[in-house]
């Protein structure tokens, strides 16, 4: 006889709360298999949720959630997390527009703490609201942290606040030796020698103190229990070290657990991926690593780096290739710059490798290390523009704006794979100032792009297509959306099309051809409005007396949802067809 589901009957932590041990066994193998159904079929992050199921339901069990706080670090983990709080009958709809996000999000409930999509920031959330709250010492706060994510420096910082705070603090060590790739650094050779034989006298945590409990099976729901039982009872910091296994309970994503940290869709049953259909084109990150490959092999000035994201990025090509000067240095990103610009005071020419939405993270270092000193640094910014499902927190869209007021900077849009590859091949002759190239997420569109490399002017703007009245001009890959726009309404207007190519510096006799022909400009970009591209060139008619009215199309001045990056343009007017309806309007308008 079929046993009745327990997770149906499951809304809230507190009907959790009632169920003997025995059975919330059963409700692990239930929770798992339903992260595993929907995201064959929907996508998103499974490999780390599978690895908490037994963790998630014993920190529900045993402390009295929403009243005890509970964070999780960076949060590809916290699916297990939200079926069990109410969202199971939503949880189809994550990562979707319009539905639940795929991170903790504290407008979607009362059991989602402190907000979260970048590593390392749970222990100081965590901390900063016990310490708020210390007239009622009785509630937990529980900060869930990977082995990746603790040795990120904002981490760091924070144990070693902690340390002297008397915070009803709890640290959960969740170690399976990776993040999305295998972790790196001396931590995780620490953690390695601490599960095969633990000191009391050698503990780095203890050394912070911080008590140190474990190392405990993440897998083991009584032995998780008890122990955070008798941690319910202490006071003060204290850190419980839990091994766990990322992809527990799917035999493919524990085998490869970088390709099943995201793997799109696959059979729920077997896991094995659904082959998707054979695309004749690249990623942008691939024609960054494949190039960087070839030219590393002919300037051996030439080294990379990544904060933790070489397969993300492409850099594990260059690491591959060359070992001895490609550098994965962990979830740090601010190191990641600094230690770039240490190289470049030796003559190397560091490709730093980050993706957009994380350079955000060594602004500082950006200002202080790289561009004060103007040393020779590349900033291959990834994921530049909307991302889609990741939403908010991963959205690369600041970098323009950003990097835009920094003296000495140079930033540069390439508007397909073959000026991406040209514009590589062109910095490493020589350049005299730290650069930034900015380039999206995904496919591009052009299947022959390994061409011979070829010198090109790298802070020029080209006109793409000759018109009247009007001028679009575009900011790197939104001039495929420019164009097809253009192509919806070519049998009632006829606008110019230019590529900006150089957001810094502007390509300044281009912008006296455009306001000298066109009586009205456009500007499209995949950044932010305040202070991006469009604001660049406003400035610039400003100095320069152009009396041309102007529109900028691009983010507003929210934050952007989840959701296919396609829908997300439409929903801000920033696809084709809305950009097509700015100009017509437009034309209209001067007519």
């Amino acid at each position: 006889m079929k046993q009745k589901s327990i997770l149906r009957k499951i809304n809230t932590p507190e009907a959790l709360r009632k169920l003997n041990v025995e059975d919330l066994i059963r409700l692990a193998h239930e929770l798992r298999q339903e992260i595993i159904d929907v995201v064959s079929t929907k996508e998103g992050h499974l490999g780390a949720s599978l690895g908490v199921v037994e963790l998630t339901i014993a920190l529900h069990y045993v402390f009295e959630t929403p009243i005890d706080q509970l964070i999780w670090d960076v949060g590809h983990q916290a699916y297990g997390h939200k079926i069990i709080t109410g969202r199971r009958n939503q949880f189809s709809s994550n990562r979707q527009l319009g539905g639940l996000s795929g991170f903790p999000n504290r407008k979607e409930s009362v059991y989602d703490a402190f907000g979260t999509g970048h590593a390392s920031t749970s222990i100081s959330a965590a901390l900063g609201m016990a310490l708020a709250n210390q007239q009622n010492n009785s509630q937990t706060h529980i900060a869930v942290i990977g082995d990746a994510s603790i040795a990120g420096g904002m981490a760091l910082e924070a144990l070693n606040h902690a340390g002297i705070t008397e915070a009803n603090l709890i640290i959960v060590l969740n170690d399976n030796a990776i993040g999305i790739d295998p972790s790196v650094g001396a931590l995780k050779y620490y953690f390695e020698k601490v599960k095969k034989e633990f000191s009391d006298s050698n503990n780095v945590f203890q050394a912070l103190n911080i008590p140190y409990n474990g190392p405990i099976d993440g897998h083991d729901l009584k032995s998780l229990i008890t122990t955070f039982q008798k941690l319910k009872k202490q006071k003060g910091p204290r850190l419980i070290h839990v091994v766990t296994t990322k992809g527990k309970g799917l035999e493919p994503a524990e085998l490869d657990q970088v390709t099943y940290h995201a793997p799109g869709k696959f059979d729920r049953k077997t896991g094995i991926l659904i082959t998707k259909t054979d695309r004749p084109t690249s990623k942008y990150q691939d024609v960054f690593g494949e190039t960087l490959v070839e030219l590393a092999s002919q300037n051996e000035s030439i080294v990379g780096i990544t904060p933790a994201m070489p397969t993300g990025s492409s850099m594990k090509l260059m690491m591959d290739a060359f070992p001895k000067r490609a550098y994965d240095v962990g979830i740090a990103e601010q190191h990641a710059i600094t230690f770039a610009a240490g190289m470049a005071t030796k003559g190397k020419l560091p490709f730093c490798a980050i993706y957009a939405t994380f350079l955000q993270r060594a602004y500082d270092q950006v200002i202080h290390d790289v561009a004060l000193q103007n040393l020779r640094v590349v900033f291959c910014l990834d994921r530049a523009g909307l991302v889609g499902q990741d939403g908010p927190t991963h959205h690369g869209v600041f970098d323009m704006a950003m990097l835009r007021t920094i003296p000495n900077i140079r930033i540069l849009a390439p508007r397909n794979e073959i000026q991406l590859r040209q514009t590589l091949y062109t910095l490493q002759l020589g350049i005299k100032n730290p650069v930034a190239i900015r380039y999206p997420r995904g496919y591009g569109k052009i299947s022959d792009w390994k061409v011979p490399f070829k010198e090109i002017e790298l802070y020029r703007g080209s006109c793409l297509k000759k018109g009247k009245q009007i001028a679009v001009i575009s900011v790197g890959t939104m001039a495929d959306n420019v164009g097809e726009a253009l192509y919806i309404i070519k049998e009632k207007c006829t606008p110019a099309h230019y590529d900006l190519g150089s957001i810094k510096p502007l390509d300044k006799k281009l912008l006296q051809v455009i306001f000298k022909n066109y009586t009205t400009i456009i500007t499209v970009e995949d950044g932010v409005l305040a202070g991006g591209a469009g604001s660049a060139i406003l400035e610039w008619a400003n100095e320069n007396g152009k009396p041309n009215p102007i529109k900028r199309i691009g983010i507003p001045d929210r934050f952007i949802s989840h959701g296919a990056t396609a829908l997300l343009q439409k929903e801000i007017g920033m696809d084709s067809a809305g950009i097509a309806a700015s100009i017509l309007a437009l034309h209209q308008k001067i007519s």
